[in-house]
């Protein structure tokens, strides 16, 4: 029964773990584009700089697409890090209800076996009485 039991947490464990992988691997795709339209929109916005400062050559313009691109870029990551915070929520809040279905599904198989245990017990002593009767 025991082996059953560690049968299924380690199936359990598995199911997790892939889980968790393929979180995991979404998370990196997701990094990933997320990476490629920050470099397209850094690359434009430095297309896009590089044109003013040569038609109007003016600072001022050139400090504000800076900022622009530094806002974008705190945006992505500030993005990436929410995404990472929420993933590892979920994940805790996974892994915490899976403890308490192994706890709750632990606990009603002891008791199974204990009802089990009492039952037998109460045959046994049955028997003994009934084979001391007969003697």
């Amino acid at each position: 029964h025991e082996r059953e039991h560690d049968r299924e947490i380690s199936e359990l464990a598995a199911k997790h773990a892939e889980e968790m992988e393929k979180l995991r691997d979404e998370l990196k795709e997701e990094q990933r584009h997320l990476l490629d339209e920050l470099r397209q929109q850094m690359a434009a916005t430095h297309r896009a700089e590089h044109e003013q400062a040569q038609l109007q050559s003016q600072t001022l313009h050139s400090l504000e697409l800076e900022a622009l691109r530094l806002t974008l870029n705190n945006m992505h990551t500030s993005q990436l890090e929410l995404t990472q915070s929420n993933l590892r929520k979920e994940k805790e809040t996974a892994l915490m209800e899976l403890r308490e279905m192994l706890n709750d599904k632990r606990a009603q198989e002891v008791a199974i076996l204990q009802s089990r245990h009492q039952l037998e017990w109460e045959k046994i002593k049955e028997q003994c009485l009934k084979e001391k009767e007969d003697l």
